[in-house]
């Protein structure tokens, strides 16, 4: 992964309530009681994370946890109380409306739970609208449009209306617009949310897909930590407004910063989350039943391993790292580890 920053934000606050940014300026690190002994909410507080180029990150926790008020201070949707927020090295929040406009219709992508579909335009119509309110001309637009209706699937279906689609395919036209600017950066907001079990599963599946054609850089929103797993690169865990730790999905699992990290991964399925490198133990002996990727998940070998005779080769970047045994296998799939 490119470990180059694209968005990093720096003790970003959002609170609500009478004198929010008097009551920073004379309290500057509060506590959560005395935000509520002023009569203040803060949706978010003392937020630091920054995103790499090419990365997806996940900023997850239940309702009211902030996630979604800190994406839309990342975007500047909402305005933060306190705070910086970089950008490709600029301070959002010193540039213009003016500015800011034009960085949200040429670098960021946003798809939210809501389709928000305009309903008396087509699929390629509503794929191009956002090229439309940049001025493109219209045969350059729809061009583009094209592309990336077909990018996600629904060649064919063109000229259909948002009425005429199923709940799936609506999403897909979202996603389809947001990427008709080419964005550098995409937010995505609960976009499966609404969407029943196996039409999400698909999404989700094609999301992977165009994620490996793309290499977007995406901040994406989710509750459901089975969804964050299989999608992200690194995780942040939000509660009362506070980032509680940021790691990748397989450290939030074996080394939760938090109780509530750890209450809030307990009931993950763990052989989803811990790879073989987390089980190498040093080489012992001379027979092996071959080698595992240490990337590969226990639930895509713990059947094979479980079978052989012998320990596996751990192999990363074409070195072994050490080996994997039936017994640290099995410690997981009974959730003995």
């Amino acid at each position: 992964m490119n470990q180059s920053v694209i968005l990093e934000c720096r003790d970003v606050w959002k609170l609500y309530g009478p004198n929010a940014e008097t009551f920073l300026n004379n309290t500057p690190a509060p506590k959560k009681g005395d935000l509520g002994r002023a009569g203040l909410i803060g949706a978010v507080r003392a937020a630091n994370v920054q995103i790499f180029k090419g990365e997806i990150f996940v900023i997850m926790g239940l309702s009211g946890s902030g996630k979604s008020t800190l994406v839309r201070c990342l975007s500047r949707l909402v305005e933060p109380t306190a705070g910086e927020i970089h950008f490709e090295g600029e301070n959002l929040l010193n540039m213009t409306d003016k500015e800011l406009i034009q960085i949200r219709r040429s670098k960021m992508g946003m798809v939210f739970q809501q389709f928000a579909l305009l309903p008396h335009l087509t699929v390629l119509e509503n794929a191009a609208f956002p090229l439309d309110v940049q001025g493109v001309p219209k045969a350059e637009r729809l061009a583009r449009a094209q592309e990336v209706v077909e990018l996600v699937g629904l060649k064919g279906r063109e000229g259909y209306y948002p009425r005429e689609l199923s709940g799936g395919q609506q999403q897909r036209v979202g996603i389809a617009r947001s990427l008709a600017v080419e964005p550098d950066l995409w937010f995505l907001d609960e976009p499966f949310s609404a969407l029943d079990p196996l039409i999400r599963r698909e999404m989700q599946d094609e999301f992977i897909r165009l994620q490996n054609m793309l290499h977007k850089t995406i901040i994406f929103i989710t509750h459901d930590f089975d969804e964050a797993i299989r999608l992200a690169d690194r995780i942040a865990v939000m509660k009362d407004g506070a980032i509680q730790q940021v790691a990748k999905p397989e450290e939030l699992v074996l080394n939760p910063a938090t109780d509530y990290v750890a209450e809030f991964t307990r009931h993950v399925n763990r052989a989803k989350v811990i790879t073989a490198a987390a089980l190498a133990e040093p080489l012992s002996g001379d027979s092996f039943s071959g080698s595992i990727p240490a990337n590969a998940t226990i639930e895509t070998i713990g059947d094979r391993v479980e079978a052989a005779e012998h320990p596996f080769h751990v192999e990363q970047d074409g070195k072994v790292i050490g080996q994997i045994t039936r017994s640290a296998v099995i410690d997981v799939l009974v959730g003995r580890r």
